[in-house]
């Protein structure tokens, strides 16, 4: 199988986006086929050998239902936006003369998209326009004396308001689509005409026309939000070629290049800081607003931003397989991860409206049967207010929307949820199993604890220091890091490395040593007794002990706070490790973990995530790593998560969720946003399936006019978008 994806330029219907879909998905050559209409993106799976066939019958299908759409082909839009907004960043000297061939090149996409915009807003103050005019003649009707101009004066309004409905509603009776909003709009105010009611023809039409529009804004604004919030792709990479600076388009940048960035850009790759220094925001990326200082040999992510002075950075990866590449990777692969609730919605829309059409005709002809047909104009209008009511805009628009700003609402913090299916089930999620080392701990050895024997701490971390600056090992590193100081070339000599004990050196014209127990006993020196469960280093200094030095993995600051917080939403958090029992219990009791198991290796992981998930049997169970062995729990568990700075790109592949920050307190963050989502998406479709259930009935019983009938529409649509929006806001 493979998976072509085309861009809808124009799509503004969420109705007639729904039918694309479903037509689409209808088609005997199609696995499946997915419509994403906050982005205009239809993504259909089918058989390599039918790229042409397939790109056919989707436009077919498009121009059918929808002439005004042009299909283009999604992957070349994005190289069409990246161009524009590459030759937009040059202005001047020889950067302008480089690319001043792409220019001819890509001129035509540059100007078809600026072109595109400006468009949408020309036609939207054009109906503004229009329907202020249709507003001014409609209030006319009211207040002139004289019937028949009143009457010329609403019918002219309901015109210049609707003649575009009138248009797209024959059009579409043509085409054979029965259950098209226009269709049923001029339908129901065709009928109210022919029953003598201009002026309410006329009004009903105008104020579905505004709400139309209002709707269209407020989605596009929320488009645009919404995806502002994922926009991370750089504009451009600089170097020096020939002598000069340039920029280059990132992806023809190469791994061991030299990139320059300067304050206030954005990092276009990742790598490592060869000269200068700065402070990162790396916000984007992270969700952390504090500025990270970056300096030689500080290795640095792609999507963050400069914040002062010139870097040089030494390119680790190209573009593709880049950290800002794989979250863009990540986010537009997000829209075809369906949930269940957005499935439902899809398969409710397609049976609802024809129900709801069949309904209008028997609300009508039934009781004439029984009441005579001298009623029937009365039955009519109630019939034609049920289809008013049909359209299921309102949850075709905000259930997918809700679903998008819940993801972009979690980008925000520096969290990367695949899709609305992932959503669904982390508000599901009861359980979190945890990887420890790199997840609850930093996964680096650092000192824990000193316990210095008749000297200062200080004292015995220098003695170690001197004995430890001739090695590499990440022992050594640790405890020169947490001596932090400098080690002068003249103070230490005769440094040497007893292999499998530890090391030696001369300092002051004294011997230190500085390893395991045996290492001292074997220089006849007695040792106290450490029952630390850390990795302990001793110390001597001229044949006598001056203590030990306890080192670990140091667990994260976060943790304990992590911890708490998924209990207080109700989840149990349970420890998973490969490491020994007595390091696990004393992680899990510091963090207030009650339940954790040891020893476990990466199938053994499995198993116990299998075990919790048949415990768990009223909600799903989420585990939580880091490491290329957490990758198939990861893969298993109902919701995997995923360390997104730290992870191996395997456990990244493989997870639902990535924490871009490294940050634990992350996990109780993205549970709340997918609940609170959950909870708006409930809202829409009882706000808007509640409303449109008591306006048909008070439509049937004689109660309901045809204003109320297009608020169960249009109002319900709007108030519903609104309302998803919400789901964004952190």
């Amino acid at each position: 199988m493979t998976k072509t994806i085309y861009w809808l330029k124009g799509l503004d219907c969420p109705n007639c986006a729904q039918k694309i879909a479903i037509r689409v998905n209808d088609l005997d050559i199609v696995e499946s086929a997915d419509m994403d209409f906050i982005r205009k993106k239809l993504i259909v799976r089918h058989e390599q050998s039918d790229v042409s066939s397939i790109e056919s019958q989707v436009k077919a299908i498009v121009k059918k239902l929808e002439p005004d759409v042009e299909v283009l082909d999604y992957e070349q839009k994005e190289k069409h936006e990246h161009h524009h907004e590459y030759e937009h960043c040059h202005c001047d000297g020889h950067e302008h003369e480089h690319t001043h061939g792409h220019e001819h090149t890509h001129g035509h996409e540059h100007s078809h998209e600026h072109s595109h915009s400006h468009g949408e807003s020309e036609s939207h103050a054009f109906d503004i326009a229009r329907f202020v005019f249709a507003g001014v003649l409609f209030a006319l009707s009211k207040v002139l004396p004289f019937e028949l101009p009143c009457t010329i004066l609403a019918l002219c309004a309901y015109a210049i308001a609707g003649y575009d409905v009138v248009i797209s509603a024959l059009r579409n009776l043509l085409h054979g689509e029965a259950f098209d909003e226009t269709l049923l709009m001029f339908i129901a105010t065709v009928g109210a005409v022919a029953l003598g009611y201009y002026d309410e023809a006329a009004a009903v039409m105008l104020f579905f026309q505004v709400g139309e529009l209002f709707q269209d804004i407020a989605v596009e604004k929320s488009r645009k939000s919404i995806t502002k919030l994922m926009e991370l792709k750089p504009e451009f990479a600089r170097i020096v070629k020939d002598g000069k600076e340039v920029r280059i388009p990132p992806e023809q940048v190469e791994r061991g290049d030299i990139i320059i960035v300067k304050a206030g850009e954005r990092l276009p790759l990742d790598g490592c800081v060869i000269e200068g220094s700065s402070q990162l925001d790396t916000s984007a990326i992270t969700g952390e607003f504090l500025p990270v200082a970056v300096s030689e040999g500080t290795n640095v992510m792609s999507g963050c931003t400069n914040l002062e002075g010139v870097i040089k950075v030494r390119v680790s990866e190209k573009f593709g397989d880049s950290a800002v590449a794989r979250i863009m990777d990540m986010v537009e692969n997000a829209s075809e991860k369906k949930a269940e609730t957005e499935k439902f919605i899809t398969r409710f829309a397609r049976v609802y409206t024809p129900a709801v059409v069949l309904c209008a005709v028997l609300l009508t002809l039934i009781p004439c049967c029984f009441l005579g047909f001298s009623q029937f104009g009365k039955w009519l209008y109630r019939g034609l207010l049920f289809l008013v009511i049909s359209c299921p805009c309102a949850l075709v628009i905000s259930i997918p929307l809700g679903f998008f700003a819940g993801i972009g609402g979690a980008s925000k913090q520096g969290i990367l949820v695949k899709g609305a299916k992932a959503i669904e089930a982390l508000s599901k999620c009861s359980a979190l199993a945890v990887d420890k080392t790199g997840t609850l701990t930093k996964g680096t050895f650092s000192v824990i604890s000193t316990k210095p024997v008749n000297i200062s701490e200080q004292q015995l971390l220098q003695y170690a220091a001197f004995a430890e600056s001739g090695s590499n090992h990440p022992i050594a590193l640790s405890i020169l890091k947490a001596y932090g100081k400098q080690i002068g070339s003249g103070e230490v000599s005769d440094i040497s490395e007893i292999s499998g004990y530890g090391m030696s050196c001369t300092a002051g014209g004294k011997k230190i040593l500085c390893g395991k127990r045996e290492l001292l006993e074997q220089n006849g020196i007695s040792v106290q007794s450490d029952d630390s469960i850390y990795t302990t280093v001793y110390v001597a200094c001229g044949g006598v002990y001056c203590g030990s030095i306890s080192l670990g993995d140091e667990i994260r600051q976060q943790a304990k706070s992590a911890v708490k917080s998924l209990s207080d939403i109700g989840i149990q958090t349970v420890m998973l490790t490969g490491d020994r029992p007595e390091t696990a219990q004393t992680v899990a009791q510091s963090l207030g973990i009650s339940k954790f198991f040891a020893s476990l290796l990466p199938q053994n992981k499995v198993e116990k995530v299998e075990q919790l998930m048949a415990e768990k049997s009223g909600g799903l169970v989420a585990f939580a790593g880091d490491g290329i062995n957490d990758a198939p729990v990861i893969a298993r568990a109902d919701i995997g998560i995923a360390m997104g700075g730290l992870g191996s790109d395997i456990a990244i592949e493989a997870a639902d969720v990535v924490l871009m920050n490294d940050d634990p307190t992350s996990i109780p963050k993205a549970v709340h946003t997918a609940r609170k989502t959950m909870r708006i998406v409930k809202q829409n479709i009882v706000f808007a399936l509640g409303v449109k259930l008591l306006v048909m009935l008070l439509g049937a019983l004689g109660f309901a006019n045809m204003w109320m009938a297009v608020f169960a529409d249009v109002g319900v649509a709007l108030l519903a978008i609104l309302n998803a929006l919400r789901c964004s806001k952190v």
